[in-house]
């Protein structure tokens, strides 16, 4: 464990002093396993920026039966084998919940770690809360019941992203898919063959490459606009978007681009105006959500020293999805019932700026409205010291966005 993060603000107190006569309990630990070292620590840390944010909140607003809830935070070190690692520590301090987003290759790992401790350790259990890792099998084949995810899936997100491209116009007949060789890039990749349809686009090529170790793209770009497409659709995100888009601005590449990670830190800067005109799908637009997201995004502002970006809302909505469920389960023996815990994430219902989440019981994949943004020099909230942001071109309710349960999820209950 790298650190300790309790926050007992004073308006704390005034809350507690308010929960007299509530029965005693032991503060839930929540157990935040992110990278936050090596070259993917910015994407980390963004995770747990947002987890102390919205923790902090809920401790203000009295915790959990009157104790604050105690985020606990661990550096996987980008590895599924370090979290495996930090995983028995937080288990070893007590944690009941994990939480963690980059990556799913560590997500796939942590959520059947978790799954199997479960079965050994009855009325002990763990609770997976996912904030950010997309790949299907996580709420498919891998679902189980202690296992939520708090964050769209390819298929999701790349059907929102096509159908308000297609409505406004610019998404064209010819697309090219470019993505990562591994879990969430091949769903990406098999999510733009299953739309084409409903877009009314052919897809002129697709390609899957190694996972940040190209650090040049000029042969793809060069690959790319020899299919001479209008769109290409990439789940690419950090280093691997970022010098895709570089290599395209060198290779004088004209085509339109739309992405699921447009939005994070940097790449605005870094590609510069070759990114004027990419769209973007993303659980959070500042502008999106009129009074209502801008209030929040001063909030966090006021609290972080930056406007929530990137995973920044999705955890912060999702740890607040999961604090309204804890008001909902009482202490048993001084302790939190992990399985109440999450038969109660199922019932709740939280209203975000963008609008209403749930959960759904059967995968226990989140219902979350969506944003498809593009960049523009006219949105209202500039990006990266730039003069560019996210202009919001459509916002999609849940239902919306929402594609069905995959039927590989066979979730097994308790009895």
């Amino acid at each position: 464990m790298i650190s300790s993060h309790i926050i007992r603000p004073l308006i704390l107190s005034a809350a507690l002093s308010s929960l007299g006569g509530m029965a005693c309990a032991a503060p839930v630990k929540i157990a935040l396993i992110e990278t936050l070292s090596g070259p993917q620590a910015s994407t980390g840390n963004t995770y747990r920026d947002a987890a102390r944010y919205e923790v902090d909140r809920l401790n203000a607003e009295g915790g959990w039966n009157g104790e604050p809830i105690k985020l606990l935070e661990y550096d996987n070190q980008g590895t599924p084998s370090g979290a495996a690692d930090k995983l028995k520590t937080a288990i070893a301090d007590g944690a009941q919940l994990v939480i963690q987003g980059a990556s799913s290759a560590i997500a796939g790992q942590l959520s059947e770690d978790i799954r199997k401790y479960d079965i050994r350790n009855p009325g002990k259990e763990l609770l997976f809360v996912n904030v950010g890792a997309e790949a299907m099998d996580l709420t498919g084949a891998k679902c189980h019941f202690h296992s939520f995810r708090f964050i769209s899936n390819a298929q999701v997100k790349i059907k929102a992203l096509v159908a308000a491209m297609k409505a406004a116009n610019v998404l064209g007949t010819r697309v090219y898919s470019i993505n990562q060789n591994y879990s969430w890039g091949a769903d990406v990749q098999q999510a733009i063959e299953d739309n084409a349809a409903n877009g009314g686009y052919e897809v002129v090529g697709k390609t899957l490459h190694d996972v940040n170790k190209i650090q040049d793209f000029s042969p793809y770009v060069a690959k790319i606009a020899a299919t001479h497409p209008d769109t290409v659709i990439t789940g690419n995100w950090s280093n691997d978007l970022l010098l895709l888009m570089k290599a395209a601005r060198s290779g004088g590449l004209k085509v339109r681009f739309a992405t699921t990670y447009m939005d994070q830190p940097g790449n605005l800067a870094n590609a510069g105006s070759v990114a004027l005109g990419a769209y973007v799908v993303h659980p959070f637009d500042a502008e999106a959500g009129g009074k209502k997201s801008e209030a929040f995004s001063e909030a966090f502002k006021a609290k972080v020293g930056h406007y929530p970006v990137f995973v920044e809302p999705q955890t912060v909505f999702a740890v607040k999805m999961v604090g309204a469920a804890l008001k909902q389960v009482k202490p048993e023996n001084g302790k939190l019932n992990v399985n109440k815990l999450a038969l109660a994430i199922e019932q709740t219902k939280v209203e975000t700026p963008m609008g209403e989440w749930s959960m759904r019981a059967a995968d226990h994949q989140v219902l979350l409205p969506l944003v498809v943004s593009v960049v523009s020099k006219d949105a209202k909230f500039k990006v990266d010291g730039t003069d560019m942001g996210f202009r919001p071109v459509k916002l999609l309710t849940a239902d919306e966005a929402a594609t069905p349960a995959q039927k590989t999820c066979k979730m097994k209950r308790p009895s």
